[in-house]
């Protein structure tokens, strides 16, 4: 029992570490800047449809015994066409890149301001591909070298912002909608599309530990994803709340990376600038460890192993590399539309997949994904001033779910389909 407590110890923080990377420094303090006195909502639309979600797709894939289980109902072709997707965007298209980008916006341009962003890129991305060299020793170097620091100092920033917060909590509320911008801001982090992949090595990780039994492993795997959930709740929670105390400084308008650095700023002065300049390039280094080191291994996995895993890894670094450049404020604004089409399609199979043992028929799982993917594209037109007007009407629109009912109405059609999909 004491060795699978400290396993779950160590896997949590490795969760945690790989879970927390560029977007949940920067997300939280701009969502309480703009929720104001209604903050402590926002967090908590931010944190269900971050880490809640997140948590629900680690159970779901644990239980169906991979993901590929769950997106097997969609048919070889589109289940292999979703995972791409899904791999793309929190790899080397977005994710990644975002991962240098942060790091170098807030760690490196405020203490070094000459330093060549393309340097730069060249030297994070090539100690990204020394920690992964190892595969099998990933999830260790995470949770036991770099989570311990990384937390020590969220926590030391954190607990100066309550004890001497450097504004009030203000009355009005700059955000027309707190549901809304809480789920955006938890869809924005990618967490729930980046557990997808983080659950394979988080499950091959348990299994090389010597957890071989179904029942030994979800004691693991829910262990662990209960410390990591405890401990970005109180972060993200510490975060949002130093967002708030700076809504005397600044309006909707300030840049995400100036908010957050100025906020360090304000409450530790110079030396906590290099404290901060740490916390973030922790963050993303780790989140950049995980993500690279899951994309080669299912990319070489999807070869048969005819490419090998370390090519994998030095060719995602060359390009995300390459990404990163264009700027994280670019990336942020690539990434949303994205993000708003993908995400609805893979949390309806998630859903669905609790009871896959009852639904015997999988073109419930494909209307209802297609449904979604529809609608939220049809939303994303919208915004682009397509006139698809009646997605107002939907129940649930206004906190961002407009596709759920649709979607489940399109899922129970398929009961109709009698011949199952192949």
């Amino acid at each position: 029992m004491q060795r699978s407590l400290r396993n779950i110890l160590i896997i949590g923080f490795a969760l945690f570490s790989m879970l927390f990377g560029a977007g949940n420094v920067i997300f939280p303090p701009y969502l309480g800047l703009g929720c104001g006195s209604e903050w402590v909502q926002g967090f908590l639309y931010y944190y269900i449809a971050d880490i809640g979600l997140a948590l629900v797709c680690l159970f779901a894939i644990q239980r169906c015994g991979g993901h590929r289980n769950i997106t097997m109902h969609l048919g070889g072709f589109a289940s292999e066409m979703l995972i791409c997707v899904i791999i793309l965007c929190i790899g080397p298209m977005l994710g990644i890149p975002r991962t240098a980008a942060s790091t170098f916006e807030m760690s490196i341009l405020p203490l070094f301001p000459n330093v060549n962003p393309v340097i730069f890129s060249v030297c994070f991305f090539a100690i990204v591909a020394l920690l992964c060299a190892k595969q099998k020793a990933v999830v260790d170097i995470i949770g036991k070298m770099l989570t311990p620091t990384l937390i020590l100092g969220l926590i030391i920033l954190i607990v100066k912002g309550v004890i001497s917060p450097i504004g009030s909590v203000p009355e009005q509320v700059l955000v027309d909608n707190v549901p809304f911008t809480g789920i955006s801001a938890g869809y924005q982090t990618m967490d729930v599309l980046a557990i997808v992949i983080f659950g394979i090595l988080i499950a091959k990780n348990v299994n090389d530990k010597g957890y071989t039994t179904i029942k030994e492993q979800n004691f693991i795997i829910g262990g662990s994803g209960l410390v990591a959930g405890v401990i970005l709740m109180l972060i993200y929670l510490g975060l949002t709340y130093l967002g708030v105390t700076a809504s005397g400084m600044f309006d909707l308008s300030v840049d995400r990376t100036f908010l957050v650095t100025t906020i360090v700023k304000e409450l530790l002065g110079q030396a906590g600038m290099i404290i901060f300049a740490i916390v973030v390039a922790l963050a993303c280094i780790t989140t950049a460890v995980a993500l690279v080191s899951c994309c080669a291994d299912y990319f070489s996995t999807l070869t048969g192993g005819t490419v090998k895993y370390i090519w994998l890894v030095l060719l995602v670094c060359v390009f995300s590399s390459v990404v990163s450049n264009v700027g994280l404020n670019q990336i942020i604004s690539i990434a949303a539309p994205i993000l708003e089409v993908v995400y609805p399609p893979t949390l309806m199979i998630i859903f669905l997949s609790f009871f896959d043992r009852w639904i015997k028929n999988d073109w419930v799982f494909r209307l209802g994904a297609l449904c979604a993917c529809i609608l939220s594209l049809m939303n994303v037109l919208k915004g682009y001033g397509a006139p698809f007007g009646f997605l107002a009407y939907l129940p649930l629109q206004n906190y961002g779910f407009g596709w759920v009912l649709p979607s489940l109405i399109c899922a129970a059609f398929g009961f109709l389909i009698r011949k199952k999909a192949e």
